[in-house]
């Protein structure tokens, strides 16, 4: 069907942390102290879990730390300092000195946190595990943006995400300037071209036909179908495809294709997404372009807690 701008709610989105659901952050803090203080996930799990170190401190006075960034960095999931707390016993806070999205040079105290200290010290691993991911792949999203430069093109995560860890990276994703494509398999029809293969549906009409029957199966979704030939365009095109997504184009064929989908279908670039591509890419003004890397390739951010 026609390119539609009311459908950009539709097709692109930035998870907000009100959207989240606080009961399985906090599950997902509570299964991280599992693992470190109980061995969870062992066979045999060890007969006296807890912290043996934190012995040393029974009966010490509440202590003071503060989370500073190591490098500079774009900062995502401080929302998870009071729920990682929560998880270790609900005593500690936090007081929070900047906010989600926010680039701050090395050195910067991003947090000031105050409890017992054999808390403080119990949660601080997994605290700085959370974090140090989370702000990774915003910071790593936002070099990718910084690389379109001026360009109009949206840039896209995609599925290859930490398994259990999905949300919180696409959360972060928008945090570092980016889009989220889709949540999951459930929310968009994604006929991709082992979808074609599969249905012996790689050209021409059977194509078309293919994805007019995954339209009629769900009226309700929008529809996108992955090409990797020019000559499977027109067929993606004649079913009525919301979005094209055009997979491994040499940059000829992309300059050959964007054109053709523009007012007809919305346009995806995918495939070979890079730092150093994505200058030539944003040059085409495709609508979006997508890239696994911006969470399977995210290094950590070095964040710490550092003690008076």
């Amino acid at each position: 069907m026609p390119r539609d701008s009311g459908q950009t709610d539709r097709l692109i989105r930035r998870l907000r942390w009100e959207e989240l659901d606080r009961a399985w952050l906090l599950r997902f803090a509570e299964f991280a102290r599992e693992e470190d203080l109980a061995g969870l996930g062992l066979a045999h799990r060890p007969p006296r879990p807890g912290d043996p170190s934190g012995a040393l401190l029974a009966g010490a006075a509440r202590a003071r730390a503060r989370v500073v960034a190591r490098r500079p960095m774009v900062l995502a999931g401080l929302g998870l300092i009071e729920l990682v707390f929560a998880a270790y016993g609900g005593r500690c806070r936090a007081t929070l000195l900047a906010g989600d999205g926010q680039h701050v040079p090395a050195g910067t105290a991003v947090a000031e946190v105050e409890g017992p200290a054999s808390e403080l010290l119990a949660a601080e691993r997994v605290l700085l595990n959370f974090l140090q991911r989370l702000c990774g792949v915003a910071t790593h999203t936002r070099a990718h943006v910084r690389a379109l430069g001026a360009s109009p093109t949206m840039l896209l995560d995609t599925r290859k995400t930490t398994p259990g860890f999905r949300m919180l990276e696409k959360y972060a994703v928008g945090q570092g300037g980016g889009y989220n494509h889709r949540l999951g398999l459930f929310d968009r029809i994604m006929v991709k071209d082992n979808h074609l293969a599969a249905g012996g549906a790689t050209a021409g009409e059977r194509l078309t036909a293919l994805v007019l029957r995954a339209r009629a199966e769900r009226p309700d979704l929008l529809i996108e179908v992955e090409i990797d030939h020019l000559n499977q365009l027109e067929p993606a095109l004649a079913a009525g495809a919301d979005v094209v997504l055009l997979d491994n184009f040499p940059l000829a064929d992309l300059r050959a294709a964007i054109p053709l989908l523009r007012g007809r279908a919305w346009s995806e670039v995918s495939g070979g997404v890079s730092l150093e591509s994505l200058p030539e890419i944003g040059a085409l003004a495709p609508d979006f372009v997508s890239s696994g890397a911006l969470t399977h390739a995210a290094p950590w951010c070095d964040l710490g807690l550092d003690w008076p």
